[in-house]
Order: C-alpha cells, then sequence, then structure tokens
C-alpha cells in the first residue's frame, strides 16, 4: 500500500505536484477532482492531497470543509503512518483546534480521535466511537469501502503480529456482527482457518515467525590482559 506515490496517479497531476504549478490557485480544482476519484476508486495519493491542503492554506478562500475532511479520512485509512499528522500540520491553528466552535472544527476533532484509536492499536473502540454518532457515518460517507479498507488494514497488521487468535478477539477488532461474519471474512478474504476450538490460524510469514537471534562477541587475549593489566596498577 503506497499512499504516498501511487501508480495510480496520472501525469498531469505529477507534472502540478512537481512543478510550479503547484502555486497556481486554480490548480486547487484540478486536485479536488483528483481527491474525488481517489475516493471513488480505493487508492490515495497523500502528496497530491497535500499540495492541495498547502493552496488552502495560501489561498483561504478556496477552502471546502467536505475536501478538507475527506482528505483526512483518506490518510487515516494509511495508519499506522504519519499522513494524518503531516495532512493536520498543513490546517490553518482555527480549524485544527479542538477549542474552535465550528462545524470543520468538530470534524476534524472527531477524525483526530479516530485516528489516534488506529494508530494505538485500539480497534474495539474505533468501532465503538464510529457506532456512537451519526456524524461518523456522514463524515466517511464520501470515500468508498472505507470500512472495508480499514478491516483489510487491521487483517494485515494482525498478521504480522500473530500466528492464532481468538475469533471472539477478531470480532471486536473487525468489528464485524457475530462469530459467524468474523469466520467468513477471515476465510474468504484473509485466506486463514478456523479450528473447531474456536481459533483463527494465521500462515507463517516474515513478520510473524519467531527468528533466532545470534549474538557474537569477539574476545582476544590482549584485551584481557589490558583489563587485568589496569586492574592491577589501580590496586598496587
Amino acid at each position: 500500500m503506497n499512499g504516498e506515490d501511487p501508480a495510480e496517479r496520472p501525469d498531469f497531476i505529477r507534472n502540478i505536484i512537481n512543478g510550479l504549478e503547484r502555486y497556481n490557485p486554480e490548480a486547487a480544482g484540478t486536485l479536488e477532482s483528483y481527491l474525488q476519484q481517489q475516493c471513488e476508486e480505493k487508492f490515495c495519493d497523500s502528496n497530491a492531497n497535500r499540495a492541495l491542503l498547502k493552496l488552502y492554506q495560501l489561498n483561504p478562500d478556496r477552502i471546502k470543509d467536505e475536501v478538507i475532511t475527506n482528505i483526512l479520512v483518506k490518510c487515516m485509512t494509511q495508519f499506522p503512518s504519519p499522513q494524518f499528522d503531516l495532512a493536520l500540520h498543513l490546517l490553518s491553528p482555527n480549524i485544527a483546534s479542538s477549542s474552535t466552535k465550528t462545524e470543520l472544527a468538530e470534524a476534524v476533532s472527531k477524525l483526530r480521535g479516530l485516528n489516534a484509536q488506529l494508530e494505538g492499536a485500539q480497534y474495539a473502540r474505533f468501532w465503538a466511537t464510529m457506532d456512537s454518532d451519526d456524524l461518523y457515518a456522514d463524515l466517511t460517507t464520501d470515500i468508498a469501502g472505507f470500512e472495508d479498507m480499514i478491516r483489510l488494514r487491521i487483517a494485515q497488521l494482525v498478521s504480522q503480529a500473530f500466528r492464532e487468535v481468538k475469533l471472539s478477539v477478531l470480532e471486536s477488532w473487525l468489528g464485524l456482527d457475530g462469530e459467524s461474519e468474523t469466520g467468513k471474512f477471515v476465510t474468504e478474504t484473509c485466506g486463514w482457518k478456523v479450528d473447531g476450538e474456536g481459533n483463527v490460524q494465521i500462515p507463517r510469514n516474515p513478520d510473524n515467525e519467531a527468528k533466532k537471534a545470534e549474538i557474537r562477541e569477539d574476545v582476544n587475549v590482549d584485551m584481557f590482559s589490558r583489563v587485568i593489566k589496569r586492574a592491577w596498577e589501580e590496586a598496587a
């Protein structure tokens, strides 16, 4: 998953973000249309999206609240990564501050909380938060397959850390309804197996396989002799 320089990026977008056009206010419309394409086609170009936020920073009259929240949600799908914070730092203080009483500031604050839960591997809490307020559904509705992308990313991270997980635990982490639905997801989507005791078996991979660490220290006689000589001199 390359959210910084995706293969889907067209040449005309590459020309904008790598040239002087990135400072042209008229380029904002092109970058906004490209963001819409990202939302529909389930890929992310954080580099291009940051260029759009920079244009908003230089031309505040062009700011569109929905575009800002969509960029932040797209960044969220890249967790764990610095993409969300990088985008957040391009917003003006009155937008990024949780003390500001505007609809956009409230939306940014809620998205910041969601991202923190994903970054902190608080997956069950993330899904509970998503269900706690209809505003979260409104903020993510433009991003096609948002929940599926989050689940796939969680599954990928789980596969890097575990060889076996309880199905009931994965149910809470993936935010799915019941062990039957969870079992279908892990077997059909992830290709994992569920045994008769409700344990999900994750195949070996370079990340979850234990590796024997060999620590070798090269010590010779001369090194010992210097230590003994120094101790002898100090005692004398």
